[in-house]
């Protein structure tokens, strides 16, 4: 484990300095230009280019060795946000730079994730996948809550130009932290479905090899379905909060679910996970649903302060979980097109979620419990009636959607058909394998 907690150290210092960045840009957007249109073109621009570029990035993965990919992702990041602080600086800089950055930082990620993931089954025990996975979640955690909230202080204190400056070293950090890491080299074996037709090639192949895996595609579309339900939660609790609380209160709120995503990886850190992963996906998920319905019940801080913490511990724990899975199961080689597909489904349907929540909040679901509407006498005696009712109503149904999927999909017997072993993609009786031979390596000290 040395060498990966020595890589998620970089990888930590990186997080929160992007975590400056990505608040501190958003901000200097809607000052300059009062647009909020402007302002979630910033939001748009950071998720549409790299799910465009995610098939061809998890193939390229695949065949370049994981240590040089994040390297080199770290060093075009520090060139890109070092370049913005120089516009800044010079007092040249305009929204369409940052709109073109954001886009290539975008870019950028969708190499860096697949790498990341897969390489934890090159430098991790598979015993120790669950906590190696919990620890990135951890990062993850607390660029959301360390990083936003330093984010704003370091705002006022030295402007956009020192927090593109501290972002710039951060990723210099994290690109040392890559280079001092000796990754084992993944090798293609006959388990490796590339083979001709380029990369075009060998990006069918790798759909096709989790495709011709229907426990693994199952999973997939689990972890799809939930994305689809909770995503509204996500982008929808800021209007139902602010309908009968104030904005400290909802500062107070989403620091809570801060607080929720950091112990759920702390969890996951410390305990590796569940030890029948395939079981405990479903049954963590129905806490997710329950959570998202509890905090929609009635208009109460309490209520949705509790919410929000338990939503964002177990959606962490799942997540992590999730991804362990894939990671024991499948083979080093193919894990970075693997990867690019599975973080390309999370993407696209939250992107779609997103856009759709607002409208469907606005226009079907709050007419429905304001003052004289449809359900006022029906759903507005338990739910409540008014402003943000409408909202709730729709997040209730989320929450209930969530918890159905849950149970459809512990009853899929191609789910349930998935091992519950910490052991990867290598079958009985089959001739030497991509984790034997891995293990090989190891033995012989062969590393990338």
């Amino acid at each position: 484990m040395r060498g990966f907690t020595t890589l998620w150290a970089g990888y930590l210092v990186s997080v929160l300095g992007s975590s400056l960045t990505s608040l501190a840009l958003g901000v200097w957007v809607f000052q300059q230009t009062g647009s909020a249109t402007q302002y979630g073109l910033v939001i748009v621009m950071s998720f549409l280019p790299g799910i465009l570029v995610t098939p061809p990035a998890g193939a390229l993965v695949d065949r370049w060795s994981r240590r040089s990919t994040l390297a080199a992702s770290n060093a075009l990041s520090a060139v890109t946000i070092f370049a913005l602080a120089g516009l800044f600086l010079s007092g040249t800089l305009q929204p369409w730079h940052i709109f073109i950055v954001v886009g290539v930082q975008s870019l950028l990620r969708a190499f860096t994730v697949p790498a990341m993931n897969s390489v934890v089954i090159l430098l991790v025990p598979k015993e120790q996948v669950g906590r190696a996975n919990g620890m990135v979640l951890l990062a993850q955690a607390l660029g959301g809550t360390l990083g936003f909230a330093a984010g704003g202080v370091l705002l006022m204190a030295v402007g956009l130009g020192g927090v593109l400056l501290l972002d710039c070293a951060s990723f210099v950090v994290s690109m040392l932290a890559v280079l001092l890491v000796p990754v084992p080299h993944q090798r293609r074996t006959a388990a490796d479905p590339a083979g001709g037709g380029g990369l075009g090639g060998e990006i069918r192949q790798g759909w096709r090899y989790l495709l011709a895996r229907r426990g693994l595609l199952a999973l997939v579309v689990l972890y799809g379905a939930v994305g689809v339900a909770v995503a509204p939660a996500d982008v929808l609790i800021t209007p139902v909060v602010l309908s009968f609380a104030s904005p400290e209160v909802l500062g107070l709120v989403l620091g809570g679910a801060g607080l929720g995503a950091v112990a759920g990886s702390l969890v996951l850190a410390v305990w590796g996970g569940p030890r029948r992963r395939i079981h405990a996906l479903a049954g963590l998920t129905l806490p997710i649903g329950a959570f998202i319905c509890l905090g929609v019940a009635r208009p109460s801080v309490t209520l949705i302060m509790v919410a929000a913490f338990g939503y964002s511990l177990f959606s962490t724990i799942v997540d992590g979980t999730a991804r362990g899975v894939l990671q024991v199961e499948v083979e080093p080689e193919v894990q970075g097109r693997v990867f690019a597909f599975f973080n390309m489904v999370a993407n696209t349907v939250q992107c779609a979620a997103f856009a759709l929540a607002g409208p469907l909040a606005d226009q079907v679901f709050e007419p429905l419990l304001r003052d004289g509407g449809a359900l006022t006498g029906s759903v507005g005696t338990f739910l409540g009636v008014g402003p943000g009712r409408g909202t709730a109503l729709l997040l209730l149904i989320c929450g209930l959607a969530v918890i159905v999927t849950a149970l459809v999909a512990y009853r899929q017997p191609d789910l349930r058909a998935l091992p519950d072993r910490p052991s990867g993609g290598a079958k009985e009786n089959e001739p030497e394998s991509s984790v034997m031979a891995l293990a090989q390596e190891r033995a012989d000290g062969k590393i990338s």
